[in-house]
């Protein structure tokens, strides 16, 4: 597996964003990119949200206050994005594609350009790239471990490579949510590429001051609980698919 991608240059400055963001967000679901930037206090806009699941949008402006439509990926182009008065804004945009073909829990079918698979919908974002005029100043990747993984490090280099085509500088790490005030073994791959050359640090771990006791409720309703012959059906599904 990879780490973070050492390209530290002293002649390089370090990336800075002194303007409003406009935020795109591919594969957006319930927009926790977006949560995040409001609880950091950044000045964004929702700016563009592509997101192909209706619930999963229905709830993205219940919490956003926006009024977003469910879009299919493979429907959007170039000029869709609406990259325009960059000395303006600062475009950010996120890509958090589906892991459901990388994740260990299912049948890791991979994300290779071509095959069709839901993970592989990471090259409708090499297309959209080719066809903007203007190419967004940030990219944010995340995703499950396994896209840096044994079985995906080649397509995962070939997509790195595209990126270093279209002039940005990409870091990759691996970060845990323990290791950042979340009392969660939850382990993900993060991407930052930075159009132009810019170094970039990931922030410093800190410490852990809760544990889950603190965030669960004393008394939940029993219509909270699924069975386990219930749980059983739905891990079942979910490998299937």
């Amino acid at each position: 597996m990879m780490e973070q991608l050492s390209i530290f240059d002293l002649t390089m400055p370090y990336v800075s964003i002194d303007k409003p963001i406009r935020l795109i967000e591919l594969f957006s679901g319930i927009g926790s990119q977006a949560m995040a930037l409001r609880d950091l206090g950044a000045d964004f806009e929702h700016y563009r949200s592509i997101e192909f699941d209706e619930y999963a949008v229905k709830s993205y402006n219940a919490i956003h206050g926006t009024n977003f439509k469910p879009t299919d990926i493979r429907n959007v182009y170039g000029d869709d994005l609406g990259i325009v008065d960059k000395d303006t804004f600062t475009y950010l945009l996120t890509y958090s594609f589906p892991c459901q073909d990388l994740s260990a829990a299912g049948k890791r079918k991979g994300m290779k350009k071509g095959s069709g698979t839901r993970s592989g919908l990471l090259w409708e974002v090499e297309r959209l790239l080719n066809e903007t005029s203007e190419l967004p100043d940030i990219l944010l990747m995340e995703n499950v471990p396994e896209v840096i993984g044994t079985n995906n490090i080649k397509d995962f280099h070939l997509w790195q490579d595209f990126l270093v085509s279209k002039g940005y500088t990409n870091y990759v790490k691996r970060l845990n949510a323990k290791n950042y005030g979340i009392p969660q073994n939850r382990e993900r791959c993060f991407m930052v590429s930075i159009l132009g050359e810019y170094n970039y640090h990931f922030p410093e771990s800190i410490l852990l001051e809760t544990c889950i006791d603190d965030y669960c409720e004393d008394k939940v309703d029993e219509s909270f609980y699924i069975n386990t012959q219930r749980a059983q059906e739905m891990i079942r599904k979910a490998i299937a698919e």
